[in-house]
């Protein structure tokens, strides 16, 4: 058999073709779950929709009912994450299964990978459109607390090491539902 001799791609070609690559996302994700804590050690709570309140997080959470202290408000308005970790969490704590409840990010999102979804590049940012009408951006990771080792067993905080889902911020308001669809978008 005679096969066509393997070239590499120039140094130009391949940076061009990473940007194009971190702004393609072929499908949607999706939202699978929305969670609101309404306090810092209160029971979380599973809701179907919810209000994005911009420059401050959803609607019924914690983290919306702080001023904001700079423009834009907080990094931290809304915590997501990945619904394909999941089963990675269980199984690095050592449990069948893990309620994403218990880990109290506010959406749970499948499909979509959350952390592609942070800008590769600082002057190529990237936006999440949920649903028609909410805007979030991504700005960085959301590791886990010291409580996980206490609601996960012996491990639990380790185990969501790397697996605790991404922060973002609100940057155009609107109303979420379980179900939405969520695309990510050039800014």
């Amino acid at each position: 058999m005679h096969h066509a001799p393997l070239t590499q791609p120039g140094p130009e070609s391949a940076t061009t073709d990473l940007h194009a690559l971190a702004h393609r996302f072929p499908r949607p994700g999706r939202i699978d779950a929305i969670f609101l804590r309404p306090a810092r050690l209160a029971a979380v709570m599973s809701v179907g929709e919810t209000l994005a309140l911009p420059g401050l997080g959803l609607q019924g959470d914690r983290s919306s009912a702080k001023p904001a202290s700079r423009a834009g408000g907080s990094k931290r308005q809304v915590s997501l994450i990945q619904a394909e970790h999941l089963p990675v969490i269980a199984a690095l704590a050592g449990l069948p299964q893990v309620d994403p409840a218990l880990l109290r990010r506010n959406l749970v999102v499948s499909g979509l990978n959350l952390l592609a979804a942070k800008a590769l590049f600082k002057h190529e940012p990237l936006h999440l459109l949920l649903g028609d009408d909410v805007v979030l951006e991504i700005t960085g990771p959301c590791d886990p607390c010291s409580r996980m080792e206490g609601i996960l067993g012996e491990g639990g905080y380790n185990a969501m090491r790397g697996h605790g889902g991404m922060t973002a911020r609100v940057l155009q308001g609107g109303r979420l539902r379980v179900g939405d669809a969520v695309h990510c978008l050039p800014a």
